[in-house]
């Protein structure tokens, strides 16, 4: 058998000394220039942690959900969820929404299957909006040339009136946290190649999506969806509180239907009464004798016995 070594207190305090010696080596002559040159940037974290709920109500139609799929795309830091159930409130939508740790939800319902209405919230304090979704054009519909490459960053544009009115400021707000991607997102590309644009006109908010094919000379290609947003009703809480804003000039869809079936009822209406007072005033006018009538009439054996 091997005899054991036996370490002296002499030869450990040898030991401690050679691995302080080791610990303390200078810097290589590699290390020393990387250290004089250039600092090394730090590597960017992602620090704003927006999360988007975009899901649905059962009942819209494959239009809508093509739509909403669409802006899924054009969203990387948005989540999904399953169809919420008519029974169940608006007021649920704040649960699923701290369920899946999201900060802003957008949500679709449809009413008679005709027409399509949209949320806009912040979770779990508000505000909230909502807006009637006119003229959509999904991006299968339209067939556009534009392209850009999945999960990019936009650039996400207002124009001027948005600034000049409360409510459009707020609204302005809202759409830019919703659609702009945060940056560093994990699933996210780190540059900007297409431009989202929210025009204000004839009341309603207007959507486009365009391609940036040339950053000298700003060239840009249409990608879709198109849509725009008719603003309903702003409220003070998410899906719930005071209403800080009501469109005065908003008609439901209901009503205007109603005022074009009564309008095509009085051109009927109309029409009715224009041919009975033709009608009329044909037996009321007597026809007068003319004294031209009686040069060819072949007098009958009858008038002439008479």
């Amino acid at each position: 058998m091997s005899e054991l070594a036996v370490i002296t207190p002499a030869d450990s305090e040898k030991i401690q000394t050679e691995q302080q010696q080791t610990r303390k080596r200078p810097r290589s002559d590699g290390a020393k220039k990387k250290q004089e040159g250039k600092k090394v940037p730090k590597k960017l974290t992602w620090t704003n942690k927006q999360r988007a709920l975009v899901f649905a109500a059962r009942g819209i139609t494959f239009h809508a959900r093509h739509l909403m799929n669409d802006l899924r795309v054009l969203m990387p830091h948005s989540k999904t969820d399953s169809k919420l159930e008519r029974k169940e409130g608006l007021f649920a939508i704040n649960e699923v929404c701290e369920m899946k740790n999201c900060n802003m939800t957008m949500f679709f319902e449809m009413r008679k299957k005709l027409d399509l209405y949209m949320w806009l919230s912040v979770v779990p304090n508000g505000p909230s909006a909502r807006f009637l979704v006119q003229n959509v054009h999904t991006m299968d519909e339209l067939r556009l040339t534009g392209n850009h490459l999945k999960g990019s960053r936009p650039l996400v544009t207002f124009d001027k009136s948005f600034d000049e009115q409360p409510h459009l400021a707020l609204l302005k707000e809202m759409l830019k946290q919703m659609f702009g991607t945060p940056n560093v997102h994990p699933k996210s590309k780190p540059f900007f190649d297409h431009v989202i644009g929210f025009t204000n006109f004839d009341g309603r908010i207007w959507f486009r999506n365009f391609q940036i094919t040339a950053e000298e000379t700003g060239g840009l290609v249409e990608v879709g969806p198109r849509f725009c947003l008719w603003p309903i009703k702003v409220f003070s809480g998410s899906f719930c509180g005071e209403v800080i804003y009501e469109n005065p000039e908003y008609k439901s869809p209901n009503q205007y239907r109603n005022e074009m079936k009564m309008e095509a009822a009085n051109r009927y209406k109309i029409k009715a009464q224009k041919t009975a007072a033709r009608q009329r005033q044909e037996r009321e006018i007597i026809p007068k004798e003319d004294e031209l009538d009686q040069i060819f009439h072949t007098i009958t054996q009858d008038e002439l016995n008479g």
